[in-house]
């Protein structure tokens, strides 16, 4: 077992880096502020907590994350409708969004116990932290659902170590910054700390939900970590939801573009990450097949979007059957309310509004556009 806090020098040394490309004088004072103060400040806060961890809690010494589950796929490909249906099941353990930011299990025990205390006196101050939630995310929910009591993209415990894809949503130069290509590009020394890193994390947050559950992960970015979860976690499952590319690719740009927008981030940034996030799309796509085909030991589910939406218990019963999970009676109860549904999004995303030609996407992707009978002549 690890006890250190990782922190990732290197990539806030590029994140103060672009922070000087800010023109906006007050905002480029606050991003200074946040990565010069606030960031040193909390990392030398979970170092502390990080390292008292299996000192105040002796169970943490005990426990290991065994059989996780990661649901990893292109982003609006259905991870996070999957990803909630399965968090149903109580033998998983999940991060909610505000634990994301507290990696150690000393400060999540607090924080969980203030709150707890906060309820008995009344809740004044869940009440002001469900009027901040709804600030942050009424306008974000229609185009992504989320909320700091809500499960979440658990790649997020490594944000305030600086080796998150978080830090993309604050400052929009994918092309400068690489949290995706770990398999591919990063050096080996720094893959299997981060890794050893987010597996300590996951062990603190199993301990905090209870001892002998199963992780249950879901982030589109750990694409491009599969081989290196494989490692990290050798019994670990995948289930691998996919969705024609015409569909996933314009509204994963639109979401970007939403979340910059909001943050008043300057349109050429926006296009140039635009083409940089493209490029990786079909990286998204191919990197985790190629990787699962090549060990065929690993229990693995691949799920068409078509079929998880249509048929979303049915989908779900293939899933838990193909990854080695039998079903429990509260996920049967859970499939039950969602017979018979059929889900559809009320958003429609243009190819044409980022520049992007359906034959470039059919001609990158066509051995998958053929696999999963996508049609290769509409675009949404």
């Amino acid at each position: 077992m690890n006890n250190f806090f990782y922190f990732d020098w290197r990539t806030w040394w590029t994140l103060v880096r672009l922070v000087r490309r800010e023109r906006d004088a007050a905002r480029r004072r606050r991003q200074y502020r946040t990565l010069c103060v606030v960031i040193p400040a909390l990392a030398v806060l979970h170092t502390v907590t990080f390292a008292l961890d299996p000192i105040v809690f002796p169970a943490l010494r005990r426990t290991d994350v065994r059989g996780p589950v990661f649901v990893v796929g292109h982003a609006r490909s259905g991870t996070t409708y999957l990803h909630r249906m399965m968090a149903n099941d109580p033998r998983f353990s999940y991060v909610l969004l505000w634990e994301m930011f507290f990696p150690s299990l000393l400060e999540k025990k607090i924080l969980r116990a203030v709150l707890r205390w906060d309820q008995r006196l009344g809740g004044r101050l869940r009440k002001r932290i469900d009027a901040l939630d709804e600030r942050l995310f009424s306008k974000s929910n229609s185009v992504h659902e989320s909320g700091l009591f809500a499960p979440e993209e658990d790649e997020f415990l490594l944000t305030t170590s600086c080796a998150s894809g978080f830090w993309v949503l604050q400052y929009p130069q994918a092309q400068d910054l690489d949290f995706y290509y770990v398999d591919d590009r990063w050096p080996e020394r720094k893959r299997r700390r981060v890794m050893r890193f987010y597996k300590e994390c996951v062990r603190r947050q199993l301990v905090l939900n209870g001892v002998g559950l199963k992780h249950l992960s879901k982030a589109p970015i750990h694409c491009g970590r599969v081989e290196s979860l494989i490692r990290t976690f050798p019994d670990a499952k995948f289930v691998v939801p996919v969705r024609n590319p015409y569909e996933t690719i314009p509204s994963f740009l639109k979401l970007m573009q939403f979340a910059w927008a909001a943050r008043k981030r300057s349109e050429s940034d926006m296009q140039q990450s635009f083409r940089s996030f493209v490029d990786s799309s079909y990286h998204y796509y191919q990197h985790p097949l190629d990787v699962l085909a090549a060990h065929p030991e690993v229990r693995s589910a691949i799920v068409n979007y078509g079929d998880l939406v249509t048929d979303p218990a049915g989908t779900m019963r293939r899933v838990y059957d193909e990854i080695g999970i039998d079903m429990v009676p509260e996920q049967d109860e859970a499939l039950a309310v969602e017979r018979g549904r059929e889900y559809r999004s009320g958003h429609t995303y243009s190819l044409g509004e980022f520049g992007l030609e359906p034959g470039e996407i059919r001609t990158r992707l066509a051995p998958l556009f053929d696999r999963f009978g996508w049609e290769s002549g509409r675009a949404s």
